[in-house]
């Protein structure tokens, strides 16, 4: 019996931020997978080694986590004063599915350098030494995000000094900055409202900031789910109970944020929207064994991502958090002790991250300009995937 050989698709294999994915040029894919589509959806879940009844994705790319089952399609920007469109593919693990509803915060750390590595970008724009600035159409979302790139040489500096909690090693800081982050087109807050009354049936009316910002998310105050804001991954990804009380607010916000019609709906969309508890400075050991203590902090977060707790936080999530803190009156600005604010210091699982937010009311609505952190980035394999040629 024959079977069809496997092909071998150019492929870059990076870590940008707390998260892994395999970056392809779009001229790269078979013309088949270029354009968006069933055939692109199916050479992706074969890359990353989805679906997985066994939860490993042991033949593929991916490493069985949300922020290791990921994807990035990059191209010469279509759009005016931009130097690349980034499309992000979240591929789940179990599913045969590819969530294209949002962004990757930390994946877009990774962006500016490859694009300048695969000759997308430029030559004048990136100088012999110093930053080079990368102008990003992040196509799931529709917004643009500026990436400070350091050049040495006229080569991406990829190794450096910069610590990033979640994140092993050292490396070369990366400063991005998500512009106008407001999610899509919709109202930052698509219910009018900083803070909302959420019926959740099994637990009541909660007290909820929903947010369009880096993506969209729901905030929740931790006292009022029975937690206290400094739990690691076991406490809650052990926990089915828990997970289902997650999705349970997850689908029923989403219905309230105008991102779904009805809760069945929530399954089809497992990466927006986020949900995260929220509370105030305490002292806590990260998973790393590292002490934080309340003075380091503004507040404390917990992300969910994909079904389960982060180990860190995902890069729109802090967008999203930094957008909060900067508006008096949500969750988030509340747990940071209230007031105006244009940055904070909050501690996730993995130690804490700084970051920043500008905010402006007009015409009685709430903008944000701006939203920034540092991250790192580098390649971690370059060359080919290979999949089998009828994989698609």
């Amino acid at each position: 019996m024959s079977h069809v050989p496997q092909i071998r698709i150019p492929a870059t294999y990076m870590r940008g931020g707390t998260s892994k994915g395999v970056f392809f040029n779009l001229a790269d894919l078979p013309e088949a997978a270029q354009v968006p589509g069933e055939a692109r959806d199916n050479l992706l879940l074969r890359v990353i080694g989805s679906p997985d009844p066994y939860g490993k994705q042991t033949d593929g790319m991916g490493g069985a986590t949300s922020s290791t089952s990921k994807t990035v399609i990059l191209s010469k920007s279509m759009q005016p004063d931009h130097d690349v469109d980034y499309l992000f593919g979240q591929v789940a693990i179990d599913k045969a599915f590819v969530d294209w509803s949002g962004n990757c915060g930390n994946l877009t750390a990774a962006v500016g350098a490859f694009a300048i590595n695969s000759g997308l970008i430029d030559p004048d724009r990136v100088p012999q030494n110093g930053v080079a600035i990368v102008r990003i159409w992040q196509a799931n979302i529709a917004k643009t995000i500026v990436a400070h790139i350091p050049i040495t040489d006229g080569a991406v500096q990829e190794t450096g000094d910069f610590e990033l909690d979640g994140v092993t090693f050292p490396a070369a800081e990366v400063q991005v900055e998500f512009m106008d982050p407001a999610d899509g087109e919709g109202a930052m807050f698509p219910t009018g409202n900083v803070v909302d009354d959420l019926d959740v049936p099994g637990l009541g009316t909660l007290k909820a900031t929903m947010i369009n910002a880096g993506i969209p998310t729901i905030f929740v105050n931790a006292e009022a789910i029975g937690y206290n804001g400094t739990e690691l991954q076991d406490a809650i990804n052990s926990d089915a109970r828990a997970l289902e009380m997650f999705e349970t607010i997850r689908a029923h916000g989403a219905v309230r944020m105008g991102l779904i019609q009805n809760i069945e709906q929530a399954a089809d969309r497992q990466h927006t929207p986020k949900v995260a508890f929220v509370a105030g400075p305490t002292d806590y050991t990260a998973s790393s064994g590292k002490r934080i203590v309340a003075s380091d902090v503004d507040l404390l977060v917990r992300a969910m991502s994909m079904g389960k707790l982060h180990h860190a936080m995902m890069g729109t999530a802090a967008v999203a958090i930094g957008a909060a803190a900067s508006i008096p009156g949500t969750l988030v600005n509340l747990a940071a002790g209230g007031g105006e604010r244009d940055a904070v210091m909050f501690g996730h699982p993995s130690g804490t991250l700084r970051v920043g937010g500008e905010a402006n009311q007009v015409n009685g609505e709430w903008t944000v300009t701006k939203a920034s952190m540092s991250r790192s980035a580098r390649i971690l394999m370059e060359g080919w995937v290979r999949i089998p040629g009828d994989a698609f």
